[in-house]
């Protein structure tokens, strides 16, 4: 979630700073217009989209601008108007890049950049190590989330420690014949939010810990009490890396109540991102072309409606094991496709993209659409060497120069009388009229352009030059 602080004076545009936080489950359900609950993307024999599915108007708003999915309501006299048969709101078409659904899960997963990232987040606040954290997450250890009186082999069995399926059963009958009801061990993602809800000092004891909403401070406090007086450099390094999470977490908000909680790193429900976002292109023979993530959100669904029925039908606990830990990697895939196991993959064995894909690298997000923006009025070409061109001049191809140039042309068109509107000048840089080129040579000699050849690693690296115009597409120096 991004919080925008601004004054109250202030423009929507018009902020200090970005903070990027958790999202807590209510508010991924405040931004969501509805729950997607079927897999289906759109209907191929009429090519409209399925109602509560990957793409549904209901949820997403209307495809076609102010007109509603069944038709009985259209033009723009309707608009905000909701259709009491499709229950499609009339507005605009555009909503679809920004209004978002959600997909409530069957049992809660735990976000993989949060445990499997290195450093592990979870791990260091947790106390226990990446292989562990995974047994649990992936359902192949029990964790114990409270000892109650029970011992094996008469050791007395601890607050974290892992079980076996085998030892989890034997102290389970043993505890039930005992009467020692204090006695519990989770598995799963649903054991590691338990534990999250209980961090606070390794002395208090568990039924109290966190009970006041303050567990991180106490064991903050603790852990720089513990760093003091650690001996082992082993130790004490591994401490100050937890004292390090556990500081941002409390860092994250003015109180308490406003902090980023550790148990939303578990996830009770996920976002769907817009539709638009995510395509559905037709293709000629009736084929279409689909972005990955519809199959990785098509996967989550399909395993959570599955498991859905299979905890209404009171399956066996081997089957709903096997049925969590797919959810859970299904909706690792979702996140960070292949950063766990092998990726999941598609037609021709290409590795699908997953949400992380979409925004790392050079071609993700960031760098292709929000930073890395191409400009007007710039070009991009090889260079090759032009050893008629001085030290200080730098070859220009015509065609580049004259789109660099365009406004300053246009101006000077005007100027001279050449033309009587900007569209007129507009017409004639466009038809490659000559005095387009008469023109040009006269506004280059006051205007030198800046050369950037990459990667810029100093400030050598972008340079101005004396433009002189060359035929080619070719930059010469």
């Amino acid at each position: 979630m991004i919080d925008f602080p601004r004054t109250r004076d202030q423009e929507t545009s018009d902020f200090e700073y970005i903070r990027i936080r958790l999202a807590s489950p209510d508010e991924i359900r405040n931004w969501s217009f509805g729950e997607v609950v079927k897999p289906e993307t759109i209907n191929y024999r009429s090519f409209k989209p399925e109602r509560d599915g990957l793409f549904c108007e209901r949820i997403f708003g209307p495809v076609k601008d102010w007109e509603c999915h069944c038709g009985k309501f259209k033009r723009i006299r309707f608009r905000g108007h909701v259709c009491d048969r499709c229950g499609v709101e009339v507005t605009l078409s555009k909503v679809r890049r920004e209004r978002m659904g959600h997909i409530e899960l069957a049992v809660p997963v735990a976000h993989i950049w949060f445990f499997k990232t290195l450093p592990s987040q979870l791990g260091y606040l947790l106390g226990m190590s990446l292989r562990d954290l995974e047994k649990v997450i992936y359902y192949a250890s029990y964790v114990v989330t409270h000892p109650g009186k029970q011992d094996i082999d008469g050791v007395a069995v601890e607050f974290q420690q892992l079980l076996d399926e085998d030892e989890y059963y034997d102290l389970r009958v043993k505890a039930r014949d005992e009467a020692d009801e204090e006695f519990k061990a989770e598995i799963g993602a649903e054991a590691a939010r338990t534990l999250l809800g209980l961090l606070d000092t390794p002395d208090k004891k568990i039924k109290d810990r966190n009970a006041d909403g303050r567990g991180l401070d106490r064991l903050a406090e603790w852990l720089r009490h513990e760093i003091a007086t650690e001996t082992s450099q082993h130790r004490k390094k591994k401490k100050l890396k937890r004292l390090k999470v556990v500081d941002a977490l409390r860092k994250s908000g003015n109180t308490p109540e406003s902090r980023n909680r550790p148990e939303w790193m578990i996830l009770d429900v996920i976002p769907v991102i817009p539709p638009d976002l995510r395509p559905l292109v037709p293709l000629d023979g009736g084929r279409f072309a689909t972005s990955d993530l519809n199959d990785l959100y098509r996967r989550v669904i399909n395993r959570n409606n599955r498991l859905k029925k299979l905890i209404d039908m009171k399956a066996p606990e081997v089957i709903l094991r096997n049925e969590k830990r797919m959810l859970q990697e299904a909706v690792d895939a979702l996140f960070d496709n292949g950063r766990r196991s092998k990726a999941i993959r598609g037609r021709g064995k290409r590795p699908l993209k997953s949400l992380s894909d979409m925004l790392k690298g050079k071609q993700g997000r960031f760098r292709q659409n929000l930073l890395g923006k191409r400009v007007d009025y710039s070009g991009r070409s090889v260079i090759v060497v032009g050893p008629e061109l001085k030290l200080h001049q730098c070859g220009l191809p015509k065609a580049m120069a004259v789109e660099l140039f365009k406004p300053f042309i246009i101006h000077e068109l005007e100027k001279r009388g050449e033309a009587e509107t900007v569209k007129r000048a507009k017409k004639i840089v466009e038809q490659n009229d000559p005095k387009v080129y008469e023109v040009l040579e006269d506004i280059i000699k006051d205007h030198p352009v800046l050369l950037n050849r990459a990667p810029t690693l100093h400030r050598l690296g972008i340079q101005a030059f004396e433009p002189v115009l060359v035929e080619g597409k070719a930059i010469r120096i």
